[in-house]
């Protein structure tokens, strides 16, 4: 006869066979910030909400400030001090590599000569959060004796260097994201936003390609990504071409005493038009084979209709299809068909595309 403790015992394991197990989706008690992490999410979402504030800020200031950049006869002069000098660099730069001539001007720097870089052709873009730095205000005499306008892009219009301006550009009053309300982090982040939207809204309203793009920026991965083929293909006698009924040696001779030896020669016909190519590669392979006669027209053993490039293609298309067809060489025509390039895989290697 069973004791009341095994019943007991049995009555509990029944239990647990019919209670389902726990899930592993149920509901867990949400885990503790770390107060690092948690600051810093702070920090950003101040930041956020005080560039977002900007987009309904702008107005007849920023149209103005716009007018006179894309009017601007000389250079835009860019000036601050401390952080918003930081800026100012960056602003300028950002200018200068778009096609607006411009310059850094430092505060101190300029009452000590440098104001003769300042014409009355120029536009000034003063930068100050408060608007009464005193390195900046000491310069407004003497710009306004020059004749250059006065853009000021401040966070308080009531001050001394918005007064002076001829545009002022209002960011507003943003606390900053400083445990002591005293670093620059919320205004930087505000002043550094506005002055990218200065730079790009003067860019898409004046005419600028990216050939001119390209033109700024010739190194690099900005400078390779809007290379031209003209801007590296051989030409000239560093491009090997020979018509399509001359032998075979005289296209061997051809590709050995071209300047840089590409190992390639493009192949035309009698109205100079790209019929084929003939590489090392063939070559290679005619001697596998034991072909003898040398004397033979090229365009009995080249390759012919190969791919092909035009001068105005991006390198970076040429580059992908050289990489795709496996090619050492591609031949760059114009409009009419005729090779007037060679674009070698060498040159794509020592420009760093592949």
């Amino acid at each position: 006869m069973p004791t009341k403790a095994s019943a007991r015992r049995s009555e509990a394991q029944r239990r647990a066979v019919r209670t389902p197990p726990r899930s592993s989706h149920a509901k867990q008690a949400p885990q503790a910030v770390h107060p690092y992490l948690a600051y810093g999410r702070h920090v950003l979402e101040l930041e956020a909400r005080a560039i977002e504030s900007l987009s309904a800020r702008l107005g007849s200031g920023f149209v103005k400030a716009i007018e006179l950049l894309l009017a601007c006869k000389g250079h835009v002069i860019v000036t601050g001090i401390g952080k918003p000098g930081f800026i100012a660099q960056k602003l300028s730069a950002t200018l200068a590599s778009t096609g607006i001539p411009s310059l850094y001007l430092h505060p101190a720097e300029a009452v000590h000569g440098d104001l003769g870089r300042v014409t009355s052709h120029d536009v000034i873009l003063a930068l100050s959060n408060s608007g009464v730095t005193e390195e900046l205000l000491r310069l407004l005499p003497s710009l306004k004796r020059i004749g250059a306008r006065l853009i000021a892009v401040t966070g308080n219009a009531a001050s001394p260097l918005a007064h002076a301006a001829d545009v002022v550009v209002d960011i507003g009053h943003n606390d900053e994201a400083c445990p002591m309300g005293l670093v620059p982090t919320t205004s930087s982040a505000a002043l550094h936003s506005v002055c990218d939207a200065l730079a790009m809204t003067a860019l898409n309203n004046r005419p600028f390609t990216s050939d001119e793009y390209a033109l700024y920026h010739p190194a690099g991965s900005l400078g390779r990504s809007v290379m031209r083929v003209a801007d590296l293909m051989r030409q000239g006698d560093a491009n090997p071409v020979i018509g399509e009924t001359e032998p075979i040696s005289k296209a061997v001779a051809v590709m050995t005493n071209t300047p840089g030896r590409p190992g390639a020669a493009s192949v035309v016909d009698k109205r100079g038009k790209l019929t084929g190519i003939f590489t090392d590669g063939d070559l290679r392979r005619l001697i596998e084979r034991g072909h003898q006669d040398f004397s033979a027209p090229v365009s009995t053993v080249m390759g012919r209709s190969p791919r092909c490039c035009s001068q105005d293609d991006r390198v970076q298309q040429a580059a992908a299809t050289m990489r795709e067809g496996n090619l050492d060489q591609l031949p760059v025509v114009d409009g009419s068909g005729r090779p007037v390039g060679l674009l070698d895989v060498q040159d794509l290697l020592s420009a760093r595309f592949l």
